[in-house]
Order: C-alpha cells, then sequence, then structure tokens
C-alpha cells in the first residue's frame, strides 16, 4: 500500500507542501488534551479577526478558483473546522485520534486528513478525477466526482476525498476498531512547508506520547512522492 499525489498535480500546483504519518495500534481508550490547541486558534482568530485572511486559508481560497470551484461555497476543511469553532468555541468528540488532528487543524490553520487504511484498496492517489470514481457522503448517499476535480482514489475507484481537501469519504473515516491510520496535511502558502513538517511534528510527539505506536512521518515533494506502508510500519520512496 502507498500514498502519494499524481504527477499532474505537483506540475499544476508546484507550490504544494505534503506531510505524512503512518500509525499502527491505535485505538480509543485514552485522553488526549485539547484546549493547548483550541487556544493557538483562538488567538489566531483574534490575530487575523476572520478566517479568510490567514495566509494558509487565503492559500487554499485561491486554489478552489483556480480549480473551478466557488471558495464560500466550497471550503478547505480547515477553514470549515475554524469557522464552526469560532461559533461554538469548540468541536465534536469523534475519536481521540480525530479530535487531536481537528484541533491541530484548528491551531495550523491547515486541513489535516485522517484515513483508516484497513478500507482503502491497496493505495491512495491525489489526482484528478475522471468522473466515472464512487464518493460515499456522510448520509450513506453514492455520488460521482465532476470530471477533473482534485480527490483521493484508490485501486476500486473509490472517491475516499471530494473537491481535494473539502469532503471525506464515509468509507475511510476512523471507527472503534481502526488500527492502521493515514494522516496527511496539505498546505499552498509560502511558508507552507515550515508549517507542515511542524504541524505533523506535532501530531507525532502526541500519538507517540498517548498511544507509543509504530510510527512514520515524512515530507513528500516532486523528488520523493511516495510514502509506503509495510507491515503496519511506514517508508517514505
Amino acid at each position: 500500500m502507498y500514498f502519494q499525489h499524481s504527477p499532474q498535480i505537483w506540475e499544476q500546483f508546484p507550490q504544494l507542501s505534503a506531510g505524512v504519518l503512518i500509525l499502527s495500534g491505535i485505538h480509543p481508550n485514552v485522553t488526549v488534551e485539547l484546549e493547548p490547541y483550541f487556544q493557538q486558534a483562538r488567538d489566531r482568530l483574534q490575530q487575523y479577526g476572520a478566517e479568510a485572511k490567514m495566509p494558509s486559508i487565503s492559500a487554499w481560497r485561491r486554489t478552489y478558483r483556480q480549480m473551478g470551484f466557488k471558495p464560500t461555497k466550497y471550503r478547505s476543511a480547515a477553514e470549515a473546522l475554524l469557522r464552526r469553532f469560532k461559533k461554538e468555541d469548540d468541536l465534536p468528540r469523534l475519536h481521540p485520534l480525530v479530535d487531536l488532528c481537528n484541533a491541530i487543524s484548528l491551531a495550523y490553520a491547515l486541513p489535516v486528513a485522517v484515513y483508516d487504511l484497513a478500507q482503502v484498496d491497496s493505495f491512495l492517489e491525489v489526482r484528478h478525477a475522471t468522473g466515472t470514481e464512487i464518493h460515499t457522503a456522510f448520509n450513506g448517499t453514492t455520488e460521482h466526482p465532476v470530471p477533473n476535480e482534485v480527490i483521493f482514489a484508490d485501486a476500486s475507484n473509490h472517491a475516499h476525498a471530494r473537491r481535494w481537501t473539502f469532503r471525506q469519504s464515509r468509507q475511510s473515516t476512523i471507527r472503534p476498531e481502526s488500527c492502521q491510520i493515514l494522516i496527511v496535511s496539505e498546505g499552498l502558502h509560502e511558508n507552507a512547508a515550515t508549517d507542515i513538517e511542524s504541524l505533523i511534528n506535532s501530531i507525532a510527539t502526541v500519538v507517540s506520547e498517548v498511544w507509543s505506536p509504530p510510527i512514520s512521518q515524512a515530507m513528500l515533494t516532486v523528488e520523493s512522492p511516495r510514502a509506503e506502508v509495510i507491515y503496519g510500519k511506514g517508508s517514505v520512496k
């Protein structure tokens, strides 16, 4: 199994920075402290006044326009989380790992996707859709991506995410029994490489303290675009 971005994605978005974590042995019977990351999000919102003014969010908005989507209709996952958090000063609790990743997504204003690799067939590739792929929405209905939109696709032609970071498929969301996990964060702003690496390190530090699992992390580049998952561990090629 592997994760990668297609060459066409790297060509179209050369400013892309991407980081991955591959974890095994995750379970929900832990407690994770989220408040420090919530406070970072509050400080960031106070600094910028509006999430759209944050460089990382603004870059995703420009990218959505470039892809032909109205950025106020299709918001990156990070922007959607920030808007919800600004209204409620909290987020729903789903699973300790997902809760942690959502909180760190808020703190960095960057999208963080968490996939159950047991529900992914052979590989996960960020690529342009053909329109034949199948996406399972959270209400259980199925839909097809728009041709040429950016999706996360596997060998079974399932779109595990639509419109890049807009919406994940129900199929690969984290469940109580989920054990082997892929975490992906991507950025397109000027300091994305530094921010993504810091974000990935932050998640890895907490995961190591709370779960102590086998863990592999890496930054992906056009020269080293693939993360391999082998025997419950990870490597990058």
